[in-house]
């Protein structure tokens, strides 16, 4: 009686989690309501931890997860879909003995104590996608991409970019500008003092230029901004204490700690050289995400946030993995304005009173000056400890109003990605158990989407996705 207790505490969305994804071949999709638009050709691609256990054991933290990318191509035939795991090294080893055998963000090496030191961190290639010409990388922030076919997914295998040497990490969150095709991007490399590395590569993804910065500790840096002819980074206050990770005695996530007194500090580059502008300090939050910044009329810098007050948030993430939250963690979108010269904020608004992640705006606008915001969130009414995200919503900056699309009880969809005048998400429904692609029109999101296409199996919550149109 006791497990079947346990067991009706869990929501919906605990069933896309349950057990480990299952890969599809590629799969002609049936369309289940509508049709696909005439103009929509091109593929949406998705990243997401897929494999939370193996061998009766569950993963620490929900980043810990083995990556899984699903690519949804449309063509003048229609939709067709292809689901297959990233082929890291580490999957490949642990699929062959059927157990974990690496530490992660959120757990430590399973096995002898020396396993701590020898196999510290799996690349779990989990977190985003970056299309170049020729190639798909599949992002995850502690190490080097995958590079994959950009049709079959097969796994080619960990890519420098000519230019990743000596342990140097690119993250989940890379930039492309949008005129000149330039890609930013960064990455942290931990020491007693951290070091912020930022690159830039051309439209090929090849690394064409780097610079170094020191930091203070090892803070968690996610995501940063382009805005106009600027690298804008905030350093929330979070530190690592390395000695319990060096020792192997316990997990990054759990040394992580909050230390608001340290407040945010920001870092503004020049795009151009990757030069330091200046070097700043705000009071304290915590943000995975940014929407976008822009430099305005007067050459002030302004950037929108999914801000949290504090980092509960990574405690709600590590609970996601085990099927059942409780943490309660809000984030609201916020616009933060500040001086790009002395790196001094002049404003901090909120935008809205409403949960707000993985806050986007459509490609064409990147760096530059937008109207429209799309993002996840919640529900009205929902408990936002217990649940996932389970809504999503366009806010106009212009007329200041946000519009919703409300997917009924049990239905999660995936960050929404704006595609011209539509919007793609992959919803799982915890009703029925099975994944579905919607396609929303853009300027009707709360009303019912234009096409429904059924996927062959569950795909998991995933975190972030692109989209490539067809040249």
């Amino acid at each position: 009686m006791h497990t079947l207790a346990q067991k009706s505490t869990k929501k919906a969305w605990s069933g896309a989690v349950a057990e480990p994804a299952k890969e599809f071949p590629l799969t002609q999709l049936p369309v289940i309501f509508g049709k696909i638009p005439e103009g929509l050709r091109g593929t949406l691609y998705r990243n997401g931890p897929a494999r939370l256990e193996r061998g009766g054991m569950r993963v620490g933290h929900w980043f810990d997860g083995d990556g899984a990318i699903l690519a949804v191509h449309f063509t003048d035939a229609g939709a067709s879909a292809v689901y297959r795991y990233v082929q890291t090294t580490g999957y490949q080893q642990e699929t062959a003995t059927g157990k974990f055998l690496y530490g992660n963000y959120g757990m430590t090496a399973p096995g002898a104590i020396w396993n701590q030191w020898l196999k510290p961190v799996k690349n779990a290639a989990n977190t985003s996608v970056l299309v170049l010409p020729d190639k798909l990388l599949a992002l995850w922030e502690g190490g080097k991409p995958h590079a994959l076919d950009l049709q079959t997914l097969e796994t080619w295998g960990e890519d420098s970019l000519e230019g990743l040497t000596n342990g140097l990490n690119y993250s989940a969150h890379y930039k492309q500008d949008p005129q000149t095709g330039e890609i930013f991007n960064f990455g942290i490399t931990p020491g007693i003092n951290a070091t912020l590395n930022v690159y830039k590569s051309n439209s090929t993804g090849k690394i064409i230029q780097k610079a170094a910065y020191p930091l203070n500790g090892v803070p968690l840096v996610h995501d940063f901004v382009l805005a106009g002819k600027y690298l804008v980074f905030f350093i929330p206050p979070v530190r690592l204490n390395m000695l319990p990770v060096l020792l192997g005695i316990d997990d990054y996530s759990d040394c992580l700690k909050w230390q608001p007194e340290l407040g945010t500090q920001i870092i503004v580059i020049e795009r151009e050289t990757l030069s330091l502008v200046s070097r700043g300090e705000t009071e304290p939050w915590y943000q995975w995400h940014f929407g976008n910044g822009y430099v305005d009329d007067t050459g002030a810098v302004i950037v929108d946030i999914a801000r949290y007050q504090d980092f509960q948030t990574n405690q709600y993430l590590k609970e996601v993995a085990t099927g059942e939250t409780h943490t309660p963690a809000e984030s609201t979108l916020s616009r933060v304005t500040l001086n790009p010269q002395t790196g001094k904020v002049t404003a901090i608004a909120q935008l809205l009173d409403r949960h707000c992640e993985f806050p986007n705006v459509p490609q064409p606008k990147v760096g530059q000056m937008w109207r429209y915001t799309y993002m996840s969130g919640f529900r009205q009414g929902t408990d936002i400890s217990q649940e996932i995200l389970n809504a999503i919503a366009r806010f106009d900056h212009k007329t200041e109003t946000l519009i919703e699309a409300n997917l009924g009880e049990n239905r999660y969809p995936s960050e929404p990605i704006p595609v011209e005048d539509w919007v793609l998400t992959v919803v799982y429904d915890g009703n029925r158990h099975c994944s579905e692609v919607w396609i929303f029109a853009g300027d009707r999101l709360d009303q019912e989407p234009v096409c429904k296409l059924q996927l062959p199996s569950v795909i998991p919550h995933s975190f972030h996705g692109t989209w490539k149109p067809l040249k």
